[in-house]
């Protein structure tokens, strides 16, 4: 039996569906946020460095620090290593796989904001049994075809912000992973530096000692042949060969600590060690200046800094996703599609379906658990202020320990270098007298002790102001800037800035 169309009744349906749908529309676009708003908490900083003292300043050209900071060394083989590093080191390319992997994931939960529809076609056959209950049914017996092609939509009214909230904690988390990764990308072109510098300095000491040996050969050649003359004694001669290879052993043991430096830096631009080879290459000049800049500064080139930063933004949203749990979830549902017995009428307007309506959850009991999310949510978020602050007290102490330990070193090459000389002058005074038969050649033996020592202490001084240079450059940022953070990642893979209008990037 077919009951006949009540076409206003149709009518009032539509308009309670259409009333329904502005009402979730209405609910959309005014509904709030819940949960604290987010302000960066403030930090102390001081005005200037106090290590900086009467540190010397950079030139015009090097007030800031480019990207490629390494170029600020002026060494053309540190150069072409650096450029290795964002093509084949591992741990960076590890560092871009988890930004990517954070990027993804905020998608997945950005994709909240839009409806979900999905459609179940199917088709049967069935014939109902003719001894069904009650007898004598006009459906007992029948056999019927069923095709149904169904939609359905559902979609969360993000009246509270719980959607917002969330998108907004994994757009934060995937900032703070970008950040990670300039973090990861800055620590390996610094310890390449580092490892670099360290094997020049060990090229000169070994260069040193290379040089000092043929010294002491000519000076065991002298004793042989004052020995053999009858001039010398026998006690001056092993003097002097004890000498000798005592500073070659020195010689060769420095290529222990150079070769390892030198498989260090391999493994940095992704090549076996036994493959690669770092050419000597003696360290001879000084560390350049650093353009430090002002404390304040240091809060946006830190990577780490805004890492932690980000984190603690994430934190504060996670607040409003737990302060949403209060409210009830309100969800629009809605289903259509087609149904018919036959292939030939299943598109056709009467065998059209459909239903829509609005529902909502609330939870009456939970046992305190939305108490308790909430209150860990606020932990967790005290927790990142804490990291952050402390994130950002370990940054002005680096900077402040490199800058004494260059300006000190800067001191102490100055001192050791006056004392390279003394030492030099006392060697040639003590050949003297030596050769002069006023002294035994024990005096030359202390002198020359004396002179290689202050000298191997002038190259590792030279070394050390190296790694303070680099890891000055490294404690500054290297030249990153938190403008470069991407502020949209799900629509930029690059870490650059993004302008997205409403929901959709560009």
């Amino acid at each position: 039996m077919t009951l006949p169309r009540d076409p206003k009744a149709e009518i009032r349906v539509c308009r309670h569906s259409v009333a329904t749908i502005c009402l979730a529309s209405m609910l959309l676009l005014t509904g709030c946020a819940v949960g604290p708003k987010y302000q960066r908490p403030p930090v102390e900083v001081p005005p200037a460095y106090k290590e900086a003292g009467n540190w010397k300043t950079a030139q015009p050209n090097e007030q800031s620090l480019g990207g490629n900071w390494w170029e600020i060394f002026q060494d053309p083989q540190l150069n072409a290593l650096e450029q290795q590093v964002d093509i084949s080191n591992q741990n960076l390319k590890a560092a871009q796989a988890r930004y990517m992997q954070a990027r993804a994931l905020l998608r997945y939960y950005r994709a909240d904001y839009f409806p979900t529809v999905a459609a179940a076609p199917s088709a049967t056959r069935a014939r109902v049994s003719s001894n069904r209950p009650p007898p004598r049914a006009i459906s007992n017996g029948v056999t019927s075809t069923d095709l149904q092609l169904p939609f359905e939509l559902s979609y969360e009214i993000d009246a509270w912000g719980r959607v917002r909230r969330n998108v907004e904690f994994y757009r934060e988390q995937a900032q703070a992973s970008a950040a990670d990764l300039a973090t990861v990308n800055l620590s390996v072109h610094a310890q390449l530096a580092l490892f670099y510098f360290q094997a020049r300095s060990l090229d000169a000491q070994e260069q040193l000692l290379n040089s000092t040996v043929a010294l002491y050969e000519q000076a065991l050649e002298l004793n042989q042949s004052r020995f053999q003359g009858g001039i010398g004694s026998e006690v001056e001669v092993q003097q002097a060969k004890t000498q000798l290879e005592t500073t070659r052993a020195q010689a060769i043991d420095v290529g222990v600590l150079r070769a390892q430096f030198e498989h260090a830096v391999a493994t940095l631009i992704g090549k076996p060690a036994g493959s690669f080879s770092l050419p000597p290459l003696p360290l001879r000049t000084p560390p350049p200046a650093i353009p430090a800049g002002v404390p304040s500064e240091l809060l946006e080139r830190r990577p780490d800094i805004a890492s932690a930063e980000r984190l603690m933004a994430a934190a504060n949203a996670r607040i409003g996703v737990a302060k949403a749990a209060y409210y009830p979830l309100l969800n629009l549902t809605a289903a259509g599609g087609f149904e018919s017995g036959a292939i030939s009428t299943l598109l056709s307007g009467p065998s059209a379906l459909w239903a829509v309506g609005p529902s909502a959850i609330f939870t009456l009991f939970d046992g305190g658990r939305r108490r308790a999310a909430s209150d860990q949510a606020i932990a967790a978020y005290d927790q990142t202020v804490a990291s952050y602050r402390e994130t950002v007290l370990t940054s002005f102490q680096q900077v402040e320990d490199n800058l004494a330990a260059l300006r000190i070193l800067e001191k102490e090459a100055q001192t050791q270098n006056e004392a390279v000389v003394a030492a030099q002058k006392y060697l040639e005074l003590s050949i003297t007298r030596y050769k002069g038969g006023v002294t035994s050649y024990l005096e030359v033996t202390t002198a020359q002790s004396a002179a290689l020592a202050d000298e191997v202490t002038a190259v590792n001084i030279l070394g050390r102001r190296m790694v303070a240079a680099v890891q000055l450059v490294q404690a500054l940022g290297g030249g990153w800037d938190s403008s470069s953070l991407p502020q949209h990642p799900e629509c930029c893979g690059k870490l650059v800035s993004a302008t997205c209008s409403g929901n959709v990037c560009k």
